[in-house]
């Protein structure tokens, strides 16, 4: 009985430890997405596809969607500006994650 109420302890123990582990890796990514940070990874507008679009910060399934739908209709982006003609995108969107942007 002994031995059942240590192993129970110790595996509550790595429950625990395991998830706060993981609560910790998963804020630092939010973080990193939310800050634009430039080390993370670079992003070419004209060629991503919609996963690689979403890993950019306040960046969801619809405006990479849209993204995607207006190099379709209008060829490549020129510059990373051009991003902001994208409808959901303005300055302030643009700000979080221009310095992740390539062309």
């Amino acid at each position: 009985m002994i031995k059942l109420k240590k192993l129970v302890s110790i595996t509550l123990m790595l429950l625990v430890v395991v998830g706060f582990v993981m609560v910790l890796g998963g804020g630092a990514y939010a973080q990193e997405k939310q800050s634009g940070d430039a080390n993370a990874v670079k992003v070419n507008i004209n060629t991503a596809g919609k996963e690689q679009l979403m890993d950019l910060p306040r960046v969801g399934d619809k405006i990479a969607a849209r993204i995607i739908e207006y190099r379709e209709k209008n060829g490549k982006f020129k510059r990373p500006e051009d991003i902001m003609k994208v409808k959901g995108i303005g300055e302030k969107t643009f700000k979080k994650f221009e310095k992740r942007l390539v062309i």
